[in-house]
């Protein structure tokens, strides 16, 4: 870590600093799976407040609730009890946690308040920590798989496998599922329903920028073209279909940035590039080792050095030009990994439609 630009992270607006920390490594027994992963935080201020976290003064002391997926607890309890034990220790409270798979309040209880809010405070950045490990389990999209777009890439694989099957690293396997065709704008971290609901109300939250941006009509999108991601056509990972508004406005790059501008605000999501990269991938050697691998990015992504590049050169002297088709774009959707609805594309835990 560069201690002159240190890794900075941003908790109900206060601001701390991840330290460098030793990790222990142990092997998991069956009961006891518990893992004591600290992630450590120094907050760049001299108090430990909370302050999005109503404390109540009970007759006991005082007390405080705070909603934490049931995925988490195991982070939270650590190894034998371990982590629990050391943060009621340092902070002198008492912390109570549903059983396991239960979902429901973790209830941090204490003598004094400021122990109190401290042991909540140190919860958050635990959860936190913890949470950006977890792959990811839904992401907003933009489906590309309208029919007349899903003939032009059944036309473009054809052609590709008939001419260039024989270029290094090219064969049906990484080619993408017609009916997922997509733009990803970003990904989330979605543990349980009640964080998918909260997804989706802002989302909703959402439609009056997208009425307006849309003026409440369909975005007429043409799909031509193709481009690779890396420096290399020669060892190329991904290439994909370029999306441009037929009236050649940015409208819908001005959409894609705004909502996960959105998302990063209510900390739904977290930001990893100043504008969003609007792409429908065609090829992908993610699929080569697994036909249901998504190319949307975020945390679980495999190792690039699990992927065997294929080389794209001829492919795109040949069709680079290509057009997929043209269609009326009318909604965006809150989509879930690794699932599939009645038409073939990902099913849908929330949508908002531009008309």
């Amino acid at each position: 870590m560069d201690v002159l630009r240190p890794s900075l992270i941003n908790i109900n607006g206060r601001i701390y600093r991840r330290n460098a920390i030793k990790e222990e490594n142990y092997e998991e027994k069956e009961d006891d799976f518990y893992q004591d992963e600290r992630p450590e935080y120094e907050e760049l201020e001299t108090d430990e407040v909370c302050e999005s976290h109503l404390i109540e003064q009970t007759d006991k002391g005082f007390r405080c609730a705070i909603d934490v997926p049931s995925v988490l607890y195991k982070y939270i309890i650590g190894k034998k009890g371990e982590t629990r034990r050391r943060l009621e220790s340092d902070t002198k409270t008492s912390i109570t946690i549903p059983k396991l798979g239960i979902e429901g309040e973790i209830v941090v209880t204490g003598a004094q308040k400021n122990a109190v809010s401290s042991a909540v405070t140190r919860l958050e950045m635990l959860i936190d920590g913890f949470r950006r490990k977890q792959p990811f389990t839904h992401f907003l999209s933009f489906a590309l798989n309208d029919s007349q777009v899903q003939e032009g890439f059944h036309a473009f694989k054809a052609m590709v496998l008939e001419q260039f099957s024989q270029d290094s690293g090219v064969d049906d396997s990484i080619f993408q599922n017609p009916s997922k065709l997509h733009l990803t704008l970003g990904t989330l971290v979605l543990l349980n329903e009640t964080e998918v609901n909260k997804a989706c109300d802002h989302l909703q939250e959402f439609r009056h920028v997208i009425k307006d941006l849309t003026e409440g009509k369909p975005l007429p999108l043409e799909v031509m073209g193709i481009e690779y991601m890396n420096d290399d056509p020669a060892a190329v990972d991904v290439l994909y279909a370029k999306v441009n508004l037929k009236d050649g406005s940015d409208r819908l790059q001005v959409m894609a940035d705004r909502l996960v501008e959105h998302f990063v605000s209510a900390g739904l999501m977290v930001r990893e590039w100043d504008r969003v990269k609007l792409h429908g991938t065609v090829m992908n050697t993610l699929f080569r080792k697994d036909s249901t691998a998504e190319d949307v990015g975020g945390p679980g992504r495999r190792n690039p050095r699990d992927r065997e590049a294929f080389d794209a050169r001829n492919i795109l002297k040949t069709f680079g030009s290509h057009r997929f088709g043209e269609f009326d774009l009318s909604c965006v959707q809150l989509s879930q990994r690794f699932s599939t609805d009645c038409t073939g594309y990902y099913s849908s835990a929330g949508s908002v439609s531009f008309a």
